[in-house]
């Protein structure tokens, strides 16, 4: 009882720590993983799929290790494994300050800021197009940056959630379908694949209840879910980003335009494309979905508890 009770602590007090101070400025976890990640790549990089599972295991399993010691530390553990995992306040002041650059007319600075939000080209893009890829990059990192950690944080504590930043972070790293990663990330994106499974539906379910708080409607957003998800080549953004169109009422999706190329997305949602008061919105339903997470994560803490208690070796 009394890890359940640190665990359960630790989330609301990393949460409250992330909403409160958002990233670290300097010296993030995170950042310090990302060299390390890529130091290593030097020495694993091959262009086999066999490589890229050793690469993934390596830095994956060493995480889960390092948390499985670091669990010990209780409660301050947990809210600092939390703190570090998270990064829904960032999302959302990133979110708001491209809204306002767009609603002054600035596209300079709002093209300066969508890198920090998604991959696509900045240049190519006006105030819609800046606003919509803005609106799809907030309602896929709301699951990842906020959602999945706390689930993986309710599961398992510190190692649920270090191993699953690491896993989302190698894949944004080398997850990608292109000539240099192709195979040697393939072990990458498919581990984040399963990794997002159910937070991403998680995601889903808790926009359709929140839904109401910013003018959407539920059923909108689980019959959008149900209609469209499946058309996205992702088997996780698809149910998030359906789910967020259904909720304001939008359509997202369509030409994207990447620095590689341009790629034709399915439409999601049968709404007008969104505009910048829909940016807000979307920022809104982000933080909206984050809080309705963390009181579930820590109402799940116990049910998790139990279940490992239950498992092979418990009583």
């Amino acid at each position: 009882m009394r890890s359940g009770v640190s665990t359960a602590a630790g989330l609301l007090i990393g949460f409250a720590l992330d909403r409160v101070f958002g990233d670290p400025r300097r010296w993030h976890p995170v950042a310090g993983f990302g060299m390390l990640a890529a130091r290593l790549e030097s020495v694993t990089y091959a262009d086999r799929r066999r490589a890229g599972l050793i690469h993934e295991v390596v830095l994956v399993g060493g995480v889960l290790g390092a948390g499985a010691i670091l669990h010990r530390g209780g409660t301050v553990a947990v809210a600092a494994a939390t703190w570090t995992a998270l990064g829904g306040r960032s999302l959302a002041r990133t979110g708001r300050e491209m809204a306002g650059h767009l609603e002054s007319g600035d596209l300079r600075e709002a093209r300066e800021l969508l890198p920090s939000l998604c991959g696509r080209d900045p240049e190519s893009l006006d105030a819609d197009g800046l606003a919509r890829a803005a609106l799809e990059s907030i309602a896929e990192n709301t699951a990842d940056a906020a959602v999945a950690p706390l689930v993986w944080g309710a599961v398992a504590g510190v190692p649920g959630l270090l191993g699953y930043r690491a896993i989302n972070t190698l894949d944004a790293m080398i997850g990608y379908r292109n000539p240099r990663y192709g195979r040697f990330g393939w072990a990458a994106a498919r581990v984040d694949d399963a990794a997002n499974l159910l937070p991403a539906r998680l995601t889903g379910v808790l926009t359709a209840l929140v839904a109401p708080l910013i003018g959407g409607r539920p059923a909108e957003v689980l019959r959008t879910w149900r209609r469209d998800a499946a058309r996205h080549p992702s088997p996780n953004a698809g149910v998030v980003e359906a789910a967020a169109a259904g909720a304001l009422g939008v359509r997202l999706g369509g030409r994207t335009e990447y620095r590689h190329g341009v790629e034709y997305r399915p439409e999601l949602g049968t709404g007008p494309v969104p505009g910048v008061a829909d940016l807000r919105r979307a920022v809104r339903l982000s933080e909206l979905v984050q809080y309705a997470a963390v009181v579930t994560a820590v109402a799940v803490v116990p049910l998790a508890r139990a279940l490992r208690r239950c498992g092979p070796g418990g009583p």
